[in-house]
């Protein structure tokens, strides 16, 4: 199996219903002898407790969707751990519901993780309905960018989150990154073994060695936000041997992004709530107590921040 491709949904039956038609206008799971250009894949869905039947609707139009149906929201992590544990292809691809591939995207992608041995996790070009790229690109936060956000800053100065958010990356560019955008994440389920690997060259996987990166799993104490740099972090401080973990950007396939179409549905306070519990985890397992403990404390101006914001209905287009 070439790919496994990881979808969890929450409440977007009809972006999931595009997405699904689209990933199956890609390429049929054809045999090896059909060429370089024919890929394998599986498709695992999971529902995280929809409410608008959207497991109903994968088990009537997709029966070929390996469907996982959750009793509760258990998040993005859990969620995708369940399928992660199950998956057969040597590449993983953790998909959002609100993504819309091309017919090339995943042989474009395949065929340069298969040319590109050192990048472990890797994203691709990411682009909205209108074409424009989506910047996604990210350094590992530190504690003064993340306090920024706390804080709201950025509504202020709009310039503070330039470095954070990588403006000057050129999107037209291979590159080694910090952190990439999980609504289109790809991972390798079992590292090189030696050198001529790197080199480009193939070199069998031992059964002891095939499957290893299965055991990084997305950390599940993040219910949403930061499980992929949690990820990214993981996979550079990992290594099989000689080999060390990467994570790349590639402009070799796009994808479209149609951008949170979940997240619309929750409100602001809770998403803060969210992206709170989350952020203090990561600092707390990452960084010096006393930058968790900052911004523990920093989250209570922030909070009210966000409730008079609310309050007032205040719009705001700062990127974070």
């Amino acid at each position: 199996m070439d790919l496994s491709i990881i979808i969890v949904s929450w409440n977007v039956q009809e972006k999931l219903k595009e997405n699904l038609k689209a990933i199956y206008q890609t390429s049929p799971q054809p045999s090896p002898s059909q060429g370089e250009g024919a890929i394998s894949f599986e498709i695992f869905v999971v529902d995280n407790n929809s409410a608008d039947n959207t497991a109903e609707m994968v088990k009537n139009e997709f029966p070929r969707v390996k469907l996982i149906v959750n009793k509760e929201n258990l998040g993005f992590a859990k969620a995708n751990n369940q399928a992660i544990k199950k998956a057969q292809g040597d590449l993983v691809l953790l998909l959002n519901p609100d993504m819309r591939v091309f017919p090339d995207t995943f042989a474009n992608m395949i065929k340069w993780m298969r040319k590109n041995k050192q990048a472990t996790v890797a994203g691709c070009h990411l682009i909205d309905e209108k074409g424009n790229t989506i910047n996604h690109v990210r350094r590992f936060p530190t504690v003064w960018d993340q306090l920024a956000i706390v804080l709201k800053l950025p509504h202020v100065f709009p310039n503070i989150l330039n470095k954070y958010l990588r403006t000057d990356f050129d999107y037209n560019k291979a590159a080694k990154v910090d952190s990439i955008r999980g609504g289109f994440f790809m991972f390798r389920t079992s590292p090189p073994t030696d050198a001529k690997a790197l080199a480009g060259k193939p070199a069998p996987l031992l059964g002891k060695e095939r499957g290893a990166m299965k055991k990084i799993l997305l950390d599940e104490r993040y219910f949403l936000w930061f499980e992929e740099v949690d990820f990214c972090r993981q996979i550079v401080r990992t290594r099989h041997g000689a080999f060390r973990g990467e994570v790349w950007y590639t402009p070799a396939a796009q994808c479209v992004d149609y951008v949170g179409q979940s997240f619309s549905q929750v409100n602001t306070m809770r998403k803060q709530k969210y992206f709170r519990d989350s952020q203090l985890a990561y600092f707390k397992k990452w960084h010096p107590a006393w930058q968790y403990r900052i911004l523990k404390i920093a989250w209570v101006a922030g909070i009210f921040i966000t409730w008079i914001g609310e309050k007032i209905n205040f719009k705001s287009r700062a990127r974070t």
